[in-house]
């Protein structure tokens, strides 16, 4: 799926706003550059269902400089077989994982989320993939994204359902349930398991 072009226009557009109002401090300037946003706003609403001011709503409340989010995924394993959640928000099922907090290491965020959305506890033993959302095929999002694909070992622990993931199983590499294409791929998961398979390939970028 080929990122829109619209897309990488809003988010060309939304740089220059944010990082504009960061550091000016001309009056002028500063309104020059809220109009940008603005006109980035309006192009992401013309092709979403997000409203323009909810857009602005939502940029302005990251605040700084513009740099992508961090998205982390764990990728554990277990006789073959892959453990995913199922997403509340959409019902379709993901690999673990969620934004990366400050203060945490990537590897901190994957153990914490599979604790938290499982029940399991796990060790993060290796980086499988540091990945540029927009380059993969996943439907167009507010804010710009790296993905974080992290191996884990399982310690312990139970499996059960969270508020988050109502439901958490272990699936066969060739039987997976429909995927959560906001957070992941069918085609991420099947490199991500190759990739866990062979310590001896390196890490994926884009």
């Amino acid at each position: 799926m080929k990122r829109p072009e619209w897309l990488r226009w809003t988010d060309a557009l939304r740089s220059i706003a944010r990082a504009g109002l960061a550091y000016s401090r001309d009056p002028f300037d500063r309104d020059r550059f809220e109009s940008v946003e603005a006109i980035a706003a309006e192009i992401l609403s013309c092709h979403t269902d997000l409203d323009a001011s909810k857009a602005v709503e939502l940029w302005r409340a990251e605040g700084g400089y513009v740099t992508p989010k961090v998205d982390v995924r764990a990728v554990v394993l277990e006789r073959g077989r892959v453990l995913l959640v199922r997403e509340v928000s959409d019902g379709c099922w993901s690999l673990p994982g969620g934004w990366a907090d400050v203060g945490e290491s990537a590897g901190e965020v994957a153990v914490r989320e599979v604790l938290e959305e499982t029940g399991l506890q796990v060790s993060a033993t290796r980086l499988l993939a540091l990945l540029d959302m927009a380059k993969h095929d996943h439907p167009p999002r507010v804010f710009y994204v790296y993905k974080v694909f992290m191996a884990c070992e399982v310690l312990g622990g139970a499996l059960r359902a969270s508020a988050e993931t109502p439901a958490v199983n272990w699936f066969e590499r060739t039987a997976l349930p429909p995927v959560s294409l906001d957070r992941v791929t069918p085609a991420q998961i099947e490199r991500m398991l190759t990739l866990a398979r062979d310590p001896s390939l390196p890490a994926d970028f884009d």
